[in-house]
């Protein structure tokens, strides 16, 4: 009987376009759409911010030697043409009215120190808003500061390691799975419970606040079945909703992967397939379908307690943002699963997917997350069939 009116309730939620468009089209679209507008706008800023005339301003260069300096850097370091400002006041209007893209300020002195081997400080003026300006501004003083120290080098008659004594370098022993785990391992999680919370919810308004609002719900109680098997059957649908979308949105993910331009970065693709296995999956809904069965028990008295389908959507929406907002801390970093996050609802969820990602999750911390989140399902399924059973919010 339970399957029956699952099955009976999942056709009419799949009539539903909708409902067919939150489960089905908006998870598969978004990652393949958003990710390729992303890189789009992305490597056209590049490109335009690489292919800019770079206006450089002047000021105090009395022996030009800066000037000549930057005119002999390669113009693959992007094109450039230098102008000579009388003082910083009318640079630093001219920056401002985008007149000039790059202004360097010179000491008065700068002759002075140079011939007494003292330091002296170029100070470079930008608007750092704008794309590109700053990594060019790198660029070029790095170039100048090369110079400088070449020829400081050369007036002292040393070589460049008798005053480099100690190189220090670091060696990342992390491997690129984890790597990859630590950057995707906050990402991944928020957009699947975020599409698993909106996947049920539509169809927990429309079986419930839905049927109360067209009459239906009345005839549906008269049938000789128990109350908690109507209950479980369109809860069922729900969760499956629920399920359905998160399931797309990895797909699309996969999608947007498989068709993105990595060609340049095969290391990366081959990290990221290793990561996409059947174990993974498995392992990630294991932990997802609890935490969606929780999101229904939590719609689900909403959904009987409102009087319209407005109503329940006005409630239920905002609950959407007091749930998914705990899942934004996988970004933090330092956050980790322990003894007290793993007993946190949707924060353990996102922890611990964190984890599985990066292939660092143990087997207890899984069934521990995996145990905690299906004792709040069954709460959550509890507190639906007790708000289920009161006459008061069926025929209200």
């Amino acid at each position: 009987m339970i399957f029956r009116i699952f099955r009976k309730e999942l056709l009419d939620t799949l009539r539903d376009r909708r409902t067919l468009m939150t489960m089905l089209v908006i998870p598969i679209l978004v990652f393949p759409i958003t990710l390729n507008v992303f890189m789009e706008i992305s490597n056209s800023f590049q490109e335009s911010a690489s292919a800019e005339t770079m206006k450089i301003g002047i000021v105090g260069d009395q022996s030009q030697r800066y000037t000549q300096q930057l005119e002999n850097i390669p113009a693959a370091l992007g094109p450039k043409k230098i102008i000579v400002f009388k003082d910083s006041a009318s640079l630093i209007t001219a920056i401002e009215a985008d007149q000039i893209q790059l202004g360097l300020l010179i000491p008065a002195n700068a002759q002075e120190l140079g011939a007494q081997q003292q330091t002296i400080t170029l100070n470079w003026l930008l608007d750092a808003s704008e794309v590109g300006r700053a990594e060019r501004a790198e660029l070029y003083s790095s170039s100048l500061k090369a110079n400088a120290e070449a020829e400081r080098l050369q007036k002292l008659g040393l070589r460049p390691e008798q005053i480099r004594p100690l190189v220090v370098s670091t060696v990342n022993c992390a491997s690129d799975k984890k790597m990859v785990g630590q950057l995707a391992g906050g990402f991944l999680p928020y957009i699947f419970i975020a599409f698993g919370f909106i996947g049920c919810m539509y169809p927990a308004i429309d079986l419930f606040t839905g049927e109360k609002e067209r009459g239906t719900i009345e005839t549906l109680l008269t049938v000789p079945v128990l109350r908690w098997k109507i209950l479980i059957g369109k809860m069922m649908v729900v969760v499956c909703s629920g399920m359905l979308a998160a399931s797309c949105a990895l797909m699309g993910l996969f999608i947007s992967i498989e068709f993105l331009d990595l060609a340049d970065n095969k290391e990366l693709l081959e990290v990221i397939h290793s990561i996409l296995t059947p174990y993974f999956i498995l392992s990630m809904f294991a932990l997802l379908l609890p935490l969606v069965i929780f999101f229904a028990g939590l719609m689900i008295p909403i959904a009987i307690y409102a009087k319209s389908f407005k109503e329940a959507q006005s409630i239920i929406t905002p609950l959407n943002i007091v749930v998914v907002l705990p899942s934004m801390v996988g970004f933090f970093p330092g956050v980790a699963l322990d003894l007290n996050t793993v007993f946190i609802p949707v924060i353990n969820v996102v922890l611990a997917t964190k984890e599985l990602i990066a292939g660092t999750l143990s087997l207890s911390y899984f069934l521990s997350v995996f145990g905690i989140m299906c004792s709040l399902a069954f709460l959550a399924i509890a507190i639906s069939y007790k708000q289920f059973g009161k006459e008061a919010n069926i025929l209200s």
